[in-house]
């Protein structure tokens, strides 16, 4: 093999190299942001306030809320680059202003511009809130109320448990709690009722489908 072949084949090895090591990259699966955490910042008088922040994530999308003493504003979309995630957040009358994210181990470090000034706060894992009891549900069957009673137990990620209502009582055949997000699978009589829900104001509120047949809303307030 003359050296003008030996540079092709090298050359070919190493455009294959780097494609492979390119797909091993892309295919990696990349962290979530998704969760609840808690920060602080002191305002003008030097006195501590605390905000709490809840992201969203569902295939690449962001929702969720950053609440501050002013009151509860939206994140009404944002966008991952370069390991930094930004979030365009509702403001008080009705304008939004954009908060950048990067990841220092288990903290979010926001920065935003504030009357000028560069402002950055840490932001934690807030703890993960408990929805093992019993909720007391309605669902919404075609403009119709449907009371029923959701007793969960979780056990990690895991969810288990049942469900009784005037029809009888449906078990979880499987479930999960991740990420502030509930999803689980009655096993009913007549099919299957696959329920999602997140938490909203210390209420579970989400989608249901019943085999397909039917779909709608519900919502659940835990037993005190």
């Amino acid at each position: 093999m003359n050296s003008i072949s030996k540079k092709i084949v090298t050359a070919a090895v190493a455009s294959f190299a780097l494609l492979l090591l390119a797909s091993i990259v892309a295919a990696q699966p990349q962290p979530s942001w998704a969760g609840k955490y808690a920060g602080v910042v002191k305002d003008e008088n030097g006195a501590e306030q605390k905000l709490a922040l809840d992201i969203i994530e569902d295939s690449g999308k962001y929702s969720g809320t950053f609440t501050t003493a002013k009151g509860s504003f939206k994140i009404l979309k944002g966008q991952t680059a370069n390991g930094v995630l930004t979030l365009d957040i509702e403001k008080p009358g009705g304008s939004s202003g954009q908060m950048s994210f990067k990841k220092n181990g288990e903290v979010l470090v926001a920065t935003f511009t504030e009357a000028g000034k560069t402002v950055s706060i840490d932001f934690r894992k807030a703890a993960a809130e408990d929805i093992s009891g019993e909720w007391e549900a309605v669902a919404d069957a075609n403009g119709q109320a449907f009371p029923f009673t959701l007793t969960l137990k979780v056990d990690g990620e895991k969810v288990t448990g049942s469900s009784s209502s005037q029809l009888g009582t449906s078990n979880i055949s499987t479930g999960t709690w991740k990420d502030g997000k509930l999803s689980f699978v009655l096993e009913g009589g007549n099919g299957q009722i696959t329920m999602a829900a997140v938490i909203v104001d210390g209420k579970l509120s989400g989608d249901f489908d019943f085999a397909g047949q039917m779909s709608g809303k519900w919502v659940a307030q835990k037993k005190k």
